[in-house]
């Protein structure tokens, strides 16, 4: 009767591990083996500052970022991974169990660097939602939230950025000022400018079109910059500067995979790379209200 109940056992666990991915939470165990393969890879979704010093909202960091949380590895109760985010890329290493039939994890930074904290978070309904909390409790930001959603990254150089947006660089606030003429009287009126890039960003392709200097000699300072980082953020690279991050966070292809992308390159991008570069050291800026 004991062996007809153990191959009993050993029946239902094989039989189960071929139906619905959720009944695969049952299979978290304290062994070596690799568990819960199917929540391996990218993270993608919001980064969003929920508690930090209101005196320093404007200069010293950004409200949302894009985050990538990579899964790598699952052995027992282990966990492997990686958190890309804001031009970072730090590995990640912690536990996780099983609740209410919730998948709850607990992933640490290595704890060398002042920026890093602990990430605690579940995984259910194909969403993995939840909080991080900085190791440092004087920085300027020490929580922030998350719900992500999984996303394959791949190279796909012929992705272009939305045409139906405004593209304008939010960190370069200038005042301009004008005389008016209000009933009968003139008065001194303030506007705020950015520097402003036109709808060539979006119509030329420098990943897959060998750029000439003729494409580029006319064209302005920040349209030159978001052309050569689009070649960067096609392969995923994450960005330090929150000025190019703007343009590059909202836009759904884009997926931060790497700190480091200089050997993907392909020969057309490092030779228009070059050229952009080039063009940028004497380039100009247009600057443009945009009813702020």
């Amino acid at each position: 009767m004991k062996k007809i109940s153990f191959f009993l056992v050993v029946l239902l666990s094989l039989t189960s591990c071929k139906k619905d991915k959720d009944k695969t939470i049952a299979s978290v165990k304290k062994e070596d083996t690799e568990v819960l393969t199917f929540l391996y890879g990218n993270w993608v979704g919001d980064f969003t500052a929920s508690e930090y010093q209101e005196d320093k909202t404007e200069e010293d960091f950004v409200f949302i970022n894009k985050i990538n949380i990579v899964i790598k590895r699952i052995q027992g109760n282990n966990v492997t991974g990686q958190n890309i985010v804001a031009g970072n890329s730090r590995p990640i290493a912690g536990t996780i169990r099983n609740k209410n039939d919730e998948l709850h994890f607990v992933m640490k930074e290595p704890g060398d660097d002042k920026n890093d904290g602990v990430f605690r978070f579940t995984i259910k309904n194909d969403t993995l939602s939840g909080e991080w909390t900085s190791n440092n409790k004087k920085a300027i930001v020490t929580k922030r939230t998350f719900k992500l959603v999984k996303q394959n990254f791949e190279y796909k150089p012929e992705v272009m950025l939305p045409d139906d947006d405004v593209y304008y660089d939010s960190y370069s606030m200038k005042i301009d000022s004008a005389i008016i003429e209000i009933d009968g009287e003139e008065e001194m009126q303030y506007s705020e400018i950015y520097r402003a890039a036109s709808d060539i960003i979006y119509k030329i392709n420098s990943s897959t079109t060998k750029l000439s200097e003729a494409d580029v000699k006319n064209l302005k300072k920040l349209e030159l910059e978001i052309l050569r980082n689009t070649i960067f953020a096609r392969h995923g690279y994450t960005f330090k500067k929150k000025s190019y991050r703007q343009f590059f966070d909202p836009v759904d292809w884009y997926i931060p995979v790497s700190a480091d992308v200089s050997k993907e390159l392909t020969s057309i991008e490092k030779e228009n790379i070059k050229l952009l570069e080039r063009f940028e050291k004497y380039a100009e800026d247009n600057y443009d209200s945009f009813g702020r």
